[in-house]
């Protein structure tokens, strides 16, 4: 997210559902870390976005040099660890259903501002107009995909990116509610 910006205005888009297709043509589920697979399937239902991409967030440490570790950290240090960010990106149609989930979307960082923005990365947009994208990060590195930091703080990421997961699974499972009843 080496490009990290502050959420954008809605554009007029007549290229979204052509986007939209593409997109979920191209996707794999099998691609997608397990702990957010159900997240990602629940968007993909909804018609008014899509996800563009997204990762759990991995901790690699010296007890864990796996790129992909999906393993939460032990209690005890374990050093400097290495954070590969959680986010998620999406592009958002620019309708009542989009606004309504743009605004829902704007209001996750308050779990805790220190650790999770909000946004529209120039990356994303420049593919994908209304592009937004959460990500769960130390604020002091937002436009960083990586970061060393020290075990303490890691557990705190941890404990975000637990919350950022679940609050993201709620919002899912209410919007896909939404979407049946309308």
């Amino acid at each position: 997210m080496e490009t990290f910006t502050k959420p954008r205005e809605f554009v007029d888009n007549p290229r979204y559902e052509i986007e939209r297709n593409r997109e979920l043509r191209n996707l794999s589920l099998e691609s997608i870390d397990v702990p957010i697979r159900e997240i990602v399937t629940g968007f993909v239902e909804l018609p008014y976005c899509f996800t563009l991409q997204c990762c759990f967030g991995h901790f690699v440490h010296g007890e864990q040099p796996a790129l992909d570790n999906l393993d939460p950290l032990p209690e005890q240090d374990v050093g400097s660890v290495t954070w590969r960010i959680a986010y998620i990106a999406l592009c958002l149609q620019d309708n009542a259903p989009g606004r309504r989930l743009l605004s829902s979307l704007a209001e996750i960082p308050s779990i805790d501002p220190e650790y999770v923005q909000f946004g529209s990365p120039d990356w994303f947009w420049e593919r994908h107009l209304n592009s937004f994208a959460l990500q769960v990060e130390p604020v002091r590195f937002a436009n960083k995909d990586q970061v060393i930091i020290g075990h303490p703080e890691a557990l705190r990421v941890q404990k975000v990116r637990d919350q950022f997961i679940a609050r993201l699974s709620k919002l899912v499972q209410s919007l896909q509610i939404e979407n049946l009843t309308a």
